[in-house]
């Protein structure tokens, strides 16, 4: 796929040092935000050794960009990293390891420390929010993008602080936000109840787009839905995100094939395209 830039929304696995150590290492342009699952059983930093909370931020270095931005000049891009992680909903998850590393001690700091990252943006620069989970503000029904679906009635389970950062940012500056990316709220709904709205157009322009395809690896095997020509072979899900001229031309679910050292491209579902007509 040759991508510019590789954005990553966390939840590796339960603190999967190893597998964020493979992510460390490619060499792509990258962003990195951690997930709940990436602290999983870490409540509060070691003082006697370093716990895979901290040797995962250790190996991601700058390219973890929780509270920060990192520029990209030739892409004319800044990410900007919300809360690290984030579990969504009106409670902060791992308050101990956020206030240690961040200060962070409420919704309130945490909205002005997404907030502050972005002041300072490179003017020629759009700003692309990358968060773990997604905002509050995007709906209430259990297959909405933030949707609680594990809960009769649903329930709009988004990050305050991402939101209250990004109307403050609207409000008082002129960066140009055009997409936020987040995981965590995964496609396939709890109980059977089918999937997931992925993406929503928001009433000021931007695109919220929500990449937690779960699993995002398949085996291939004759229950998959996709034709394999070796049952060695694994079906990988990408959310490409093409943008042009400073605004987002096209958006689509990618399912590549891999089988040795041979990739294709077996199935690609489009999500928007910048006519404005979202699929989803």
């Amino acid at each position: 796929m040759q991508p510019d830039l590789v954005l990553f929304t966390g939840d590796f696995g339960n603190e999967n040092l190893e597998l964020v150590q493979d992510v460390a290492a490619l060499n792509f342009p990258k962003a990195v935000i951690l997930g709940n699952h990436d602290s999983w059983s870490t409540q509060q930093f070691s003082s006697k050794k370093k716990d895979r909370v901290q040797l995962q931020l250790e190996c991601l270095g700058q390219e973890h960009v929780g509270y920060k931005r990192l520029d990209f000049p030739l892409l004319k891009l800044s990410i900007v990293g919300g809360r690290p992680f984030s579990c969504g909903g009106q409670q902060i998850f791992r308050k101990r390891l956020l206030s240690a590393r961040y200060g962070i001690q409420d919704m309130e700091g945490s909205a002005k420390r997404i907030y502050e990252a972005a002041l300072g943006t490179p003017e020629d620069h759009l700003v692309i929010p990358l968060a773990h989970n997604g905002p509050t503000g995007l709906g209430s029904e259990l297959n909405d993008i933030c949707g609680k679906d594990w809960v009769f009635g649903g329930g709009d389970h988004g990050d305050p602080d991402l939101a209250q950062a990004i109307s403050h940012l609207k409000e008082t500056t002129n960066v140009s936000i055009p997409l936020v990316v987040f995981g965590h709220m995964h496609k396939e709904l709890a109980h059977g109840n089918g999937l997931r709205k992925m993406i929503v157009v928001g009433t000021d322009n931007i695109i919220y787009l929500n990449g937690a395809i779960v699993p995002r690896v398949k085996r291939s095997t004759n229950e998959t839905s996709l034709q394999a020509s070796n049952s060695d072979g694994t079906y990988r899900a990408f959310t490409l995100v093409e943008i042009l001229n400073g605004q987002v031309n096209k958006i689509s679910e990618s399912w590549v094939s891999v089988v040795g050292n041979e990739t294709t491209l077996e199935e690609e579902h489009i999500l928007f395209k910048s006519n404005g007509q979202s699929s989803r």
